[in-house]
């Protein structure tokens, strides 16, 4: 007897084995002389808390620190004192290098001009000329802060909430709230050709489930390795595949169905559906000419912020719930400390084009409307520096910008000011965790509802803090 007939045997024909599958488990139960326990899909569709604004996000973070007054936080004061001194205070310093930390410092003008943009009249500067086409679809936070002047730490912070301990994702929390609209592709991917500061970190799932953790995807002709089916012979491969399903899950009885053990298993199933799904989800060759041409997309590429842009909105058709672009530059990032002018505008032109085409997309085929596009960095840059004319920009994370478009927002507003300089939040703050507590809200989920039992004690993304950004809600 070969491998088919035996497999055949076994499950009767069928392919995932269902009728094995229940016969192992009827066993197990007339075993124990009880019913079987249900066995639950921790990736399984799950209610929300109220109705939601949006299905899905597409999250869009700029690695490095975007320099705010360079480009959504118009500065005309900033302008009007360049070149004047400013006393940097004493806890502000310690942003800075060691060797760089005297107290005198020297306000710096923005490198692109700013002008008002569309009906609604936002300032945004030049440095993002095509976005700002859609300067009614987008509302600027302009007073956001962090905990953290150091990349990896504020990473971390815009990403899981916290600057000093390992903490489950925004997306992880996201998948593990809601589950997944397709079952044969991961509830959260993330888009990046190398590691962002904190590496894998930024999409961990750390203590839920590791069904929750994000699927990196890496730009170029195999962006998800080991797709290709291992079998050409996809009704083989199913037996098989279903008879190890059948196995696992007996196994997973046995051990009250343990939550990770379940993870796991369900790790494999998603694995075996991305074999169908995923080769048709990063086909990009029936998109349109028109289409490659909005992104800015040469066809046949697989490379570049455009390809990472045109698979989000791809994804997000298929029911991906988050998905997260990571913009580290094709030579660095966005931390500017010796030339803003050169090292934003080399990269702002990279990602500018392609963002506009996504929002413009989206709405084209009515996805905005339940699509949260949020644009985000781990800190801003500082409105000076140590010397007159200095080209560059430190790390600042008392103040910069965010923006949100689509999903239940407001558009054409800004949210939040900074002081006449961008330097410091002057009015309606918004803290990280005020911003997952938004960005949660609009997916239908209470940020203090949504918890997690771990170590004994109930964990939420955002700690025991956060309010709902409520004025900008549509």
């Amino acid at each position: 007897m070969n491998r088919r007939a035996a497999l055949q045997s076994l499950a009767g024909n069928s392919l995932l084995l269902p009728g094995m599958l229940c016969e192992l488990l009827g066993e197990d139960a007339r075993g124990a002389g009880t019913a079987a326990p249900a066995l639950t899909d921790p990736l399984a569709p799950q209610r929300p808390h109220f109705v939601p604004k949006a299905k899905r996000v597409i999250y869009l973070h700029m690695s490095g620190g975007v320099s705010h007054v360079d480009s959504w936080d118009y500065k005309p004061r900033l302008v009007a004192d360049h070149n004047q001194p400013y006393q940097v205070p004493r806890k502000m310093l310690e942003a800075f290098a060691e060797n760089n930390r005297s107290p005198v410092k020297f306000y710096k003008k923005p490198v692109w001009d700013f002008k008002p943009r569309g009906q609604s009249g936002l300032w945004i500067s030049e440095l993002f000329p095509k976005t700002a086409e859609c300067a009614d679809d987008l509302c600027l936070i302009r007073s956001m802060y962090n905990d953290h002047a150091d990349h990896a730490q504020a990473t971390l912070g815009i990403h899981t909430g916290s600057v000093n301990f390992t903490r489950p994702s925004m997306g992880s929390w996201v998948s593990y709230g809601l589950g997944t609209q397709n079952a044969n592709l991961p509830s959260f991917m993330v888009i990046a050709p190398v590691l962002p500061y904190s590496g894998a970190q930024v999409w961990a799932s750390d203590f839920l489930p590791g069904c929750h953790q994000g699927t990196h995807v890496v730009p170029g002709p195999n962006p998800v390795p080991n797709i290709q089916r291992r079998l050409p012979d996809a009704e083989l491969q199913a037996m098989e595949l279903g008879l190890s399903a059948a196995l696992n899950r007996r196994h997973l009885l046995a051990r009250g169905n343990d939550p990770q053990l379940a993870a796991r298993i369900r790790a494999f199933e998603t694995a075996f559906g991305m074999q169908a799904a995923a080769p048709e989800a990063f086909d990009l060759s029936k998109e349109s000419d028109a289409t490659h041409r909005l992104y800015g997309l040469e066809r046949g590429s697989t490379k570049g912020f455009a390809w990472q842009c045109l698979m989000a909105r791809r994804l997000a058709e298929r029911g991906v719930r988050f998905i997260e672009l990571i913009d580290t530059g094709a030579s660095g990032n966005w931390d500017s400390h010796g030339d803003v002018g050169g090292d934003h505008g080399r990269l702002a032109r990279n990602v500018d084009g392609p963002i506009a085409a996504l929002l413009k997309d989206l709405k084209g085929r009515g996805m905005l409307s339940d699509t949260l596009v949020v644009w985000g960095t781990e800190f801003g840059r500082t409105p000076f520096n140590t010397a007159k004319d200095a080209k560059g920009r430190e790390h600042h994370a008392q103040a910069f910008t965010c923006w949100m478009a689509g999903g239940g927002v407001k558009g054409g507003i800004s949210y939040g000011e900074t002081d006449e300089y961008g330097n410091a939040v002057a009015v309606n703050g918004v803290h990280v965790h005020d911003f997952h507590a938004t960005l949660l809200h609009l997916l239908g989920l209470d940020h203090t509802r949504l918890t997690y039992r771990h170590a004994g004690r109930d964990f939420r993304l955002t700690d025991v803090q956060g309010n709902v950004v409520q004025d900008i809600l549509a």
